[in-house]
């Protein structure tokens, strides 16, 4: 059981980062892509905005489905059409090829991202420690390998497709092979029975108006992240005067940020427990607004994207535990947990639709500078809900007890 789980952490980490290039080789590029298709800046944040209702309408779908498929089977094939809908981004000519692969981009994105998040909350459940933000680590390594191509791309003035080729060639059948040691928490231990084994059920036991505390931070959390990712490239070349190149930059540095602060968050979660950790987080990223707001030059800027990679990077893995935690203290089922990370995983994508038009509304009413004082306010709303994360008697992290040998040898699931 311990290899089954150490192999199913080792598969579904390079999950995550499959999922972080891909991701980072779309939004870096989106300079690129905007003058590929000739989209205008009115047009662009409709295209912008599409992507992240769609990913929450593949998100709901997810809900339904892991109540009949595994979540590890969804995940094996949606990560493969996210690599395909990439290529097509960089492979069309026309506006039309562009809005169709952005769609299905979308939608398998939705997909992704709850499934990846529910087999993470799971595993996290059978480990019996914080594991979390190791993932998302993960997923923030595969951006920065993903932005550092991008800015090989832009370098070279490469064509889109000659950038995303060589990675879905690479990265697709890999994570297929991946694929074969993912696993379904408590579901491992159901040898011979059904997709919907180990009372998967409806999955319905956490209601909205519980997970609407984690709902309001995970919120709030993606509109800081979708004004770097989607506005950062724009903001130096455009508001603090860089070049075309040195404007892929910052979210490469903030996903480097973003990764040395997951890699050992988990630690501080296990030694400071998770209300600490969420509280100096959403002060941090604060601080990393107000230095981009304020920045004369684009280093100075640079220097507040490493704020905000170092303050943001715990708070998504962290509301996701915490919705775990939450779904197996009032329904044991495993479908209650994979019900509560789907639905809290929708309001990934509301972050972005808000975030990315709002900061574009604001800049151009107003100014970008002032645009990034929003999303600073917003982050230090979770000060206030950061309770919603502290840990009761039988939640992990922080000195709390682990689960007895026997729940994990039935690789239990929830968090």
């Amino acid at each position: 059981m311990t290899d089954v789980l150490r192999r199913g952490r080792a598969s579904l980490a390079f999950g995550f980062f499959v999922q972080g290039v891909a991701f980072a080789l779309l939004v870096t590029r989106i300079p690129a892509i905007q003058d590929r298709y000739g989209v205008s800046d009115a047009l662009l944040p409709v295209f912008l905005a599409a992507v992240p209702i769609l990913a929450g309408v593949g998100s709901v779908v997810s809900e339904r489905l892991v109540r009949r498929v595994r979540p590890s089977r969804l995940l094996r094939w949606s990560q493969p059409v996210v690599l395909l809908a990439l290529l097509g981004v960089g492979a069309g000519d026309r506006v039309a090829v562009l809005a169709v692969a952005l769609a299905v981009f979308g939608l398998a994105v939705g997909a992704l991202d709850a499934s990846m998040n529910m087999l993470g909350v799971s595993l996290q459940r059978a480990y019996g420690r914080s594991i979390m933000l190791g993932f998302h680590a993960a997923y923030s390594l595969g951006g920065i390998l993903g932005a550092s191509l991008a800015w090989v791309g832009a370098h070279w003035d490469l064509a889109l497709w000659v950038s995303y080729l060589p990675v879905v060639v690479l990265l697709l059948p890999a994570a297929l092979v991946g694929s074969r040691w993912y696993v379904d928490g408590e579901r491992v231990g159901a040898e011979g029975e059904g997709e919907g084994a180990s009372g998967n059920g409806a999955g319905g036991g956490v209601g909205f108006k519980v997970l609407l505390p984690l709902c309001l931070v995970m919120t709030f959390a993606y509109i800081g992240d979708s004004t770097v990712s989607n506005w950062s490239a724009k903001y130096l070349q455009d508001v603090l005067g860089s070049s075309e190149q040195l404007a892929t930059v910052p979210y490469n540095v903030y996903m480097v940020t973003t990764l040395v602060g997951r890699a050992v968050g988990d630690f501080g979660v296990r030694r400071f427990g998770a209300v600490a950790v969420v509280r100096g987080g959403a002060v941090v990223a604060a601080g990393g607004f107000a230095v981009v707001a304020s920045a004369p030059g684009a280093w100075v800027g640079m220097l507040g994207f490493t704020l905000l990679g170092f303050g943001l990077c715990v708070l998504v893995p962290q509301t996701f535990a915490a919705a775990g935690r939450l779904a197996a203290e009032r329904d044991g089922r495993q479908g209650a947990s994979d019900a509560a990370v789907a639905r809290l995983n929708v309001f990934n994508y509301v972050g972005f639709l808000i975030g990315s038009p709002l900061v574009g509304a604001l800049g151009d009413a107003w100014s970008y500078r002032g645009a990034m004082l929003v999303p600073m306010v917003l982050v230090l709303v979770t000060v206030v809900y950061a309770r919603s994360f502290e840990a009761g008697p039988d939640r992990y992290g922080g000195g709390h007890e682990r689960p007895r040998t026997a729940d994990v040898g039935r690789g239990s699931n929830g968090l």
